[in-house]
């Protein structure tokens, strides 16, 4: 009989593409801010208010700031995989990044919809 402890090892793929999509929507948004704000004039606070103020910054930054949080998830959770082998502590680590990942997210939210 083969006793095996389940370690998160059949992510693959799932991990893979979603770190590639969410790597892509923050090219694409870090592409169109860019340009944005090359094509603009002066960089003022008004004119950061304005552009936030418009829904499609807004979600855009939405999209970007969960494409981030995911990101940082995946790549957090495989490396505590890879390094930390006791289980007790890879689990504490692994809540502990869950709960300032949403921290992070909370913060964020507030902070985009305060505007």
């Amino acid at each position: 009989m083969v006793n095996r402890i389940v370690v998160g090892a059949h992510y693959g793929l799932k991990d893979w593409l979603i770190q590639r999509m969410s790597a892509v929507v923050m090219a694409v948004y870090a592409l169109l801010l860019t340009a944005f704000l090359l094509g603009s004039g002066p960089i003022t606070y008004l004119f950061w208010k304005g552009l936030f103020a418009q829904g499609w910054m807004r979600f855009a930054t939405l999209l970007f700031v969960l494409s981030v949080l995911v990101h940082a998830w995946v790549g957090a959770r495989d490396v505590l995989m890879d390094y930390i082998k006791p289980t007790g502590l890879r689990l504490t680590m692994q809540v502990l990044t869950i709960l300032w990942l949403v921290g992070c997210g909370g913060w964020a939210l507030q902070i985009l919809w305060r505007i």
